[in-house]
């Protein structure tokens, strides 16, 4: 007999509900836990390849391009396996794509696995929340949501802490099997608690080929603009696969405004205010993302920070944000959401313009402070933004626009990560060229720093030539150093302009929200 909730139900009885909340939990834990943790161990991986950031960005871009790819396949997957199915077959893959990880001889086969963790991590956030509204009433939903929350709260806390320590005491490489204890647990429990498919459900059709159309379009968007910096912009290279981008995505937009049953209901965005608030949530997942993976490479790349104290840093922001939450979640049914929304931009684009002033000398509690402002804001954008953008569609449309909210974010996370590192790159190049050719060798500072070094040179014993090498290397190190950190407030300063801009499109949501507020007497 097939184990559906029911039979589930009615073999462990009321406290069912606990036991599958604590699958699901262990299962989308275990794939945030290596998402968030890497981001510490990103200086580390480059030395081990040899790699440029502009590479090394892909861990992460690559990481939140699969987790878009998981979401829009794990509804297909539940509704034509199951639950238990993919639960497990999707622990299992996740497994071998962190031991793939932990052992990749080298930094493509390294990417491979960060995308394939991707994919699960999407599949697994999809499916924990599908699972925990099918065993909760209505009524008891939003604490089943609550639930799962502390998943998304947990893993930014934990992640990059766990992260630090492994790599102080061990390698990178034990990043990944940090996450592999929760994976097997939740194999074992999930054989046991997870339903399974109606045995009266018949599966569903799958987009494929817009699936493979919005892959192509993303995958070669993102590659061109990563390769563009060392590749050259106006390259055959580059050209090619920015064609190949704007023709896939054209077709993929063609295709989804055919078909029944598209994989992006690209119709909801009729609605001029869900496409505001969809555009919002697409700079939403620019900023935070991105400044997640920038913040870690600064202070580890500019202040020398240890991999754990990378992680502290971005502890108190991740718990900010588990406070403040609840009141961004309270306030969304009290206030008017374009207000919250407005306040929460405003609150991110001070974050990232403080973040624009640190420099090497930048004290751990002023970067801290200045990253918690950002995550304190992000409490005051989410809940409202979701709500509102819902409410401006039709009922029958709620499911599709949901997916769309979360789709437009995690792709903005992913540009977000890519369109940063190739600006932190462009503008390093720029930085470096004027600073080294407003250098004067023989008078001035510079010539007193090449002097002052191969004094210290020469009192250790160094030769003539090696003393002038010598002077001349650490000259380059100090303007590369002076460069980064320059690109670097550039970078910040950018994401502050993308928020600031962001108010135009969260000034058109949630404009009838007050009238209904009245309406309904509040």
């Amino acid at each position: 007999m097939s184990e559906t909730a029911e039979v589930l139900f009615a073999r462990y009885g009321p406290r069912y509900r606990i036991y599958v909340t604590v699958v699901a939990m262990l299962g989308t834990i275990a794939t945030i836990l290596t998402t968030t943790s890497v981001n510490v161990a990103i200086i580390d991986i480059m030395g081990t390849f040899g790699i440029g950031q502009d590479r090394a960005q892909w861990l992460s871009t690559g990481n939140l391009a699969g987790v878009t790819v998981g979401m829009l396949l794990s509804a297909w997957l539940v509704e034509n396996f199951g639950q238990r199915k993919t639960f497990i077959v999707a622990l299992f893959v996740f497994i071998g794509s962190l031991m793939l990880a932990a052992l990749a001889p080298n930094d493509t086969t390294l990417i491979v696995a960060r995308i394939v963790q991707g994919v699960i991590t999407g599949i697994m956030q999809t499916l924990a929340m599908a699972t925990l509204f099918t065993v909760f009433p209505p009524g008891q939903r939003g604490t089943a949501m609550g639930f799962f929350s502390i998943n998304v709260i947990l893993g930014p806390v934990l992640g990059p802490i766990l992260g630090g320590i492994l790599i102080e005491h061990f390698n990178w490489r034990y990043v990944f099997y940090v996450s592999i204890p929760f994976s097997v647990l939740g194999i074992l429990l999930g054989t046991l608690v997870m339903p399974e498919r109606e045995p009266t459900d018949k599966g569903s059709r799958f987009d494929w080929t817009g699936f493979v159309l919005l892959c192509v379009a993303t995958a070669t968007l993102l590659t061109a603009l990563s390769s563009g910096q060392h590749e050259g912009w106006k390259s055959d290279y580059v050209l090619r696969l920015a064609i190949c981008s704007v023709v896939s995505l054209a077709a993929f937009v063609w295709w989804e405004l055919r078909i029944d049953q598209p994989l992006v209901y690209l119709r909801v965005l009729g609605s001029r205010e869900f496409a505001a608030a969809t555009t919002v949530s697409w700079v939403f997942g620019f900023g935070m993302f991105g400044t997640t993976y920038l913040i870690p490479l600064f202070v580890q790349s500019i202040q020398k920070f240890s991999a754990l104290e990378a992680g502290l840093l971005l502890t108190p922001g991740a718990l900010m944000l588990a406070v403040l939450m609840p009141l961004g979640g309270y306030l969304s049914d009290r206030v008017e959401a374009r207000t919250l929304i407005l306040i929460g931009l405003f609150g991110f684009a001070v974050s990232t313009w403080l973040q624009e002033m640190v420099d090497a000398n930048t004290s751990f509690w002023t970067i801290a402070i200045a990253a918690a402002v950002g995550r304190g804001a992000q409490s005051m954008i989410n809940p409202p933004l979701n709500v509102t953008a819902l409410r401006a569609l039709s009922p029958e449309m709620v499911r599709q626009g949901a997916g769309m909210i979360n789709f437009s974010r995690q792709l903005g996370g992913a540009f977000g990560v890519n369109l940063l590192s190739v600006l932190l790159d462009q503008r390093t190049a720029v930085y470096a060229s004027a600073l080294t050719s407003a250098q004067n060798t023989m008078t001035g500072a510079t010539a007193d720093l090449l002097h002052g070094v191969e004094r210290l040179l020469a009192q250790g014993g160094a030769s003539p030539q090696l003393q002038s090498q010598g002077a001349l290397h650490f000259l380059g190190r100090v303007i590369h150093e002076q460069a980064y950190t320059m690109a670097f407030r550039d970078s910040f300063f950018a994401v502050t302009v993308v928020f600031v801009l962001a108010m135009i499109p969260a000034w058109m949501i949630g404009r009838g929200d007050k009238r209904d507020l009245v309406r309904r007497g509040r």
